[in-house]
């Protein structure tokens, strides 16, 4: 007999050579039906691996926070399975679970069509309901390479002989067997809540030398109704597309003939980020942040002082002036550095805080290049924080409150991870050790949750991302924090201390809401395009029922813009539903009807964009109005 722990600290007695359905068998018919896989000691296997004496051990069930990515990667395999059928000249390569779904690449003679979709998702539902159990085969690396190759399945061999490992192990479920770690679900029934989504082209392990091959994204459930949800959220998400709303609310473009990645701001679109930006400076003059700006392009030999030729150059443009290498900035950090240097520093003038909206140019693959989301020159809410040691825990918990501040604005939540250090890095261990206790001390004493995220730090310093949540449940990555002891070495800042010897300062390199462009983005999506008031482009437009208002409306327009509300005017000779209808479109938040009786009364009717019809008042009246709900925000 052996014993197992249970996660309740339980003992369970069971025969030698029991496996994880046989623990959830002993516990209850119940949970051996709603077992997925089991965590031994904690790692995940399938239910039928077997147990050894003193183990600790989770059966994982639907509820279990480890089924959905098994589910997915379990449907991924389903999926090969209904295109080698439907496709059998079709080569299969790698099919993994993502974030909210799957993917598998395939090589085929001729691309998939969305039709070709439909069928596959039809026989995937076939095959999972003939309740094919999941049969898992550990081979030398030697006979599935021989396996493989009778299969006609030259991808594997690749994989097996990249993987440098004397055995692996293959699924197999019905005819159709598959290279992979595992776990899986012990038997297609399991899978009941999918939906294939889309067709891409995708070279084979990334390389643009490498064949293309077709890869289809789907997403999988553990029941109906949570796919129902995932798919009205992502019918959402179209909706609100900031491409889509871009266009339709001209506020930006992209051009094939200005270069791929490098957006072009449209009268409407430049408001918004001048709204933003404005924002900015105050929220940092108020906390005691100094303005400052820096060049476009430094010389070669400050990057590779800094560390970024060496460790980011792939991401960096280069130019040459007067026989001398330049760099475009991709970050802000070094202007900042030299403004520092430029005088001797006393402890009492610490801590410095330099703000910058810097534009920087970082080369992003055409491939990951999305709208806004991701560009090839955007502008950062860039600051440097220069102080001293004593001071650093004070300053990286003013800037948590700050983040927090403006996401409140913003009326974002958002999550945070501790990034520790990455293999590619500068600097000597103790530094990164002080640099990771102190981001570290400060979250832990503002009493918010954080995850911490391995290996995924700055290459000068480890980091706090903030990662906000939109409407949607979308995390988009904004806010940073990131110290560093390492660069104030190299590039011999100082300051004089109390006791008059030069000590080293510590810089925090921190952004609030990241790349404005980015942010921008996020905005569109969240609001739909329907922006609070203080941060829409255009708050008001003037409507005239008919000519007969021409010049009063004119008048009113006029008004409003002499006191700072951006309005329009729309006085067309066109019918007034027309003309309502389209300011809706425009997302405008107020429109001001004035016919025969406004004229009269000297008064405008404002009507909201969802509708709703505000009473009669005037001009003056509404201006205070719009002032007092645009100062709501503070």
């Amino acid at each position: 007999m052996i014993k197992v722990t249970l996660p309740d600290n339980s003992i369970k007695e069971l025969s030698e050579g029991s496996t994880v359905a046989d623990l959830a068998a002993s516990i209850g018919a119940g949970l051996a039906k709603a077992a997925i896989a089991g965590k031994i000691n904690g790692n995940l296997l399938d239910i039928s691996a077997k147990l050894s004496d003193g183990d600790s051990v989770a059966i994982i069930t639907e509820k279990s926070q480890e089924a959905l990515d098994i589910i997915r990667h379990s449907t991924s395999h389903l999926m090969a399975q209904a295109v080698k059928e439907l496709f059998p000249a079709a080569k299969v390569t790698i099919g993994p679970s993502i974030e909210n779904g799957f993917y598998y690449d395939f090589d085929v003679d001729s691309p998939f069509t969305p039709g070709d979709l439909e069928r596959i998702e039809q026989k995937m539902y076939e095959l999972a309901a003939t309740g094919y159990p999941l049969e898992r085969t550990v081979m030398s690396a030697s006979e599935a390479i021989s396996f493989f190759e009778q299969m006609g399945e030259p991808y594997k061999k690749e994989l097996i002989e990249g993987f440098g490992a004397e055995t692996v192990s293959i699924y197999t479920q019905g005819g159709f067997s598959d290279l992979c770690r595992g776990p899986h679900v012990p038997n297609t029934n399991k899978l009941k809540a999918f939906k294939l989504l889309s067709i891409a082209g995708a070279y084979w392990r990334g390389d643009e030398k490498n064949r293309m091959l077709q890869r289809i994204y789907g997403t999988a459930f553990v029941d109906k109704k949570e796919l129902e949800t995932y798919l009205h959220r992502m019918e959402e998400a179209k909706r609100r597309d900031h491409r889509k709303l871009g266009r339709e609310l001209d506020l930006f473009s992209f051009s094939d003939e200005v270069g791929a990645g490098f957006a072009i701001w449209h009268p409407k679109g430049a408001m918004l980020r001048t709204l933003l930006e404005d924002f900015e400076r105050k929220e940092h003059l108020k906390r005691g942040y100094e303005i400052v700006v820096g060049p476009q392009i430094l010389k070669t030999d400050l990057w590779k002082r800094s560390g970024h030729y060496d460790n980011y150059r792939e991401n960096m443009y280069f130019t040459e002036v007067d026989e001398q290498s330049y760099g475009v900035k991709p970050m802000n950090c070094l202007s900042h550095m030299m403004i520092y240097k430029s005088q001797l520093r006393s402890y009492r003038d610490l801590p410095q805080r330099y703000f910058e909206l810097g534009t920087v140019h970082r080369h992003e693959r055409a491939g990951v290049l999305h709208g806004l989301l991701r560009v090839r020159c955007f502008t950062q809410d860039d600051a440097h924080i220069l102080c001293t040691p004593e001071q650093l825990d004070v300053e990286i918990k003013d800037v948590l409150k700050f983040v927090s501040d403006v996401m409140g604005i913003f009326g974002f939540e958002y999550e945070m991870e501790l990034s520790t250090r990455p293999e590619k890095s500068i600097g000597t261990d103790e530094d990164w050790d002080r640099a990771t206790n102190a981001l570290l001390a400060a979250l832990k004493d503002t009493n918010r949750p954080f995850e911490v995220n391995e290996g995924d730090g700055a290459f000068y310093g480890p980091k706090i991302d903030i990662k906000l949540r939109d409407c949607l449940d979308r995390r988009w990555q904004c806010a940073t924090i990131q110290c560093d002891f390492t660069l104030p070495e190299r590039f011999d800042l100082t300051y004089i201390a109390s006791d008059g010897e030069r000590k080293r300062p510590v810089m925090l390199h921190r952004v609030i809401l990241g790349s404005i462009e980015r942010f921008i983005g996020v905005l569109i999506e969240h609001f739909a395009g329907n922006f609070p008031l203080w941060l829409a482009p255009v708050q008001a437009i003037v409507l005239n029922v008919t000519d007969n208002q021409t010049g009063y409306s004119q008048n009113v327009f006029k008004q409003l813009r002499e006191a700072g509300i951006r309005v329009q005017e729309d006085l067309r000779n066109e019918k007034l539903n027309f003309k309502i209808r389209e300011a809706q479109l425009q997302k405008i938040p107020y429109m001001l009807v004035i016919g025969d009786k406004e004229m009269e009364q000297g008064t405008v009717t404002p009507r909201y964009r969802d509708g709703k019809n505000m009473h009669a008042m005037k001009p003056d009246e509404f201006i205070a109005f719009v002032e007092a709900e645009t100062k709501a925000y503070k």
